[in-house]
């Protein structure tokens, strides 16, 4: 919804032959109905062959069961660590939810960059590097005496057999950290902050 007013805002602020030059741009970028349906059923069809038993190994896209069994329902409050892992920069989030009158969340966060030498390096630095970045965060946020449940989006391919594991089956977007590849992710975080001695 915001993004179509913004782009509404920009087209009324366009004079008549810019609007014109893009709207060549965006001629060309238009697919027929039959060529929609016909990438829908590619689609669908590598779905289906993720998901199934026998095809999954050498699917396009794998369809990787993550053993989460339930959703937020309204009812949760703490205080939590989330860890956002998956492309050249690394967020960590600290996440309040209370229910004083009315469930309220705040949020604080901060991003650090991925340098091209710790995601081409070893995944001892990676995740070094992550342990390094969440000490940071608790030290400004003063929280380092804390014990808080962190939650880690680690955003590749990963085979989980259970919610707090999860091994790596093939590294994406750049990513070719060594040694990480079929080793549990989870265990390699948990590792890495022992070691920096984070809490």
């Amino acid at each position: 919804m915001i993004a179509a007013q913004l782009l509404a805002y920009y087209f009324t602020e366009l004079k008549d032959d810019q609007v014109k030059k893009i709207d060549k741009y965006l001629y060309a970028m238009r697919l027929s109905d039959e060529t929609l349906t016909d990438i829908m059923s590619r689609f669908k069809k590598e779905m289906e062959d993720g998901l199934s038993r026998d095809t999954n190994p050498t699917a396009i896209v794998k369809m990787l069961p993550t053993f989460v069994r339930s959703i937020p329902d309204g009812t949760e409050k703490g205080d939590f660590i989330a860890l956002d892992l998956g492309g050249s920069h690394f967020r960590i989030l600290r996440v309040k939810v209370s229910h004083e009158k009315k469930q309220t969340v705040q949020m604080e966060s901060e991003i650090y960059d991925t340098p091209e030498d710790i995601i081409h390096g070893t995944g001892t630095r990676l995740f070094d590097h992550v342990a390094e970045c969440l000490g940071d965060f608790m030290e400004k946020k003063q929280i380092k005496d804390k014990k808080l449940p962190v939650g880690f989006t680690f955003s590749f391919p990963c085979m989980q057999s259970k919610l707090d594991e999860g091994i790596l089956l093939t590294w994406t977007k750049r990513f070719k950290a060594s040694g990480v590849e079929g080793m549990d992710v989870v265990k390699l975080l948990n590792k890495a902050i022992k070691k920096r001695g984070v809490k």
